[in-house]
């Protein structure tokens, strides 16, 4: 692929838009591409586990907690942040997929599944592919199945957006 790359995955909840990324995660490290994902969530959430030091840490006060190992890091900050400044933590990586996001610029996918809703939600820019169980023509962009995914590889390849 070359340059580092960045590509959101949006849709509505429970359209498979997870699902969908553990499939395309999957794919592209086994072609030797190390992938990172950022999960955007429009409600707040609680990511650290009741009872452990870090959680104690900042229900006691602290705006920020990290926990490291030889393999690994954990950072907790209570602070307003925006996708660019995220995607500065993956300098390794050669794929960046952000999961939500629909009204960003960003080349995104949406996945838009007949069970859950049957047109396009997300800002138009940036729009580049639909991933779908409905009928292709319906949608203005190319659209492709669930099953595709060599196409939607292929798709991200050439649409996703150099991040540095």
């Amino acid at each position: 692929m070359g340059k580092k790359k960045a590509i959101v995955i949006c849709g509505i909840k429970n359209s498979g838009k997870t699902t969908l990324l553990v499939r395309l995660v999957q794919a592209f490290s086994e072609k030797g591409l190390r992938v990172a994902v950022i999960k955007h969530d429009g409600h707040d959430f609680t990511c650290d586990i009741p009872g452990t030091d870090s959680y104690r840490f900042q229900e006691a006060g602290a705006y920020g907690t990290a926990v490291f190992s030889k393999n690994r890091i954990f950072i907790h900050k209570l602070e307003e942040t925006d996708p660019e400044e995220l995607m500065k933590q993956f300098p390794e990586a050669d794929l960046l997929f952000i999961e939500g996001m629909k009204e960003s610029p960003y080349p995104k996918i949406e996945v838009i599944r007949k069970a859950i809703s049957d047109a396009p939600v997300s800002n138009p820019e940036g729009r580049f592919l639909i991933v779908t169980d409905w009928e292709r023509e319906r949608f203005a962009e190319p659209a492709v199945g669930f099953e595709e995914l060599e196409k939607i590889m292929e798709e991200i390849g050439k649409s996703a957006l150099a991040y540095f």
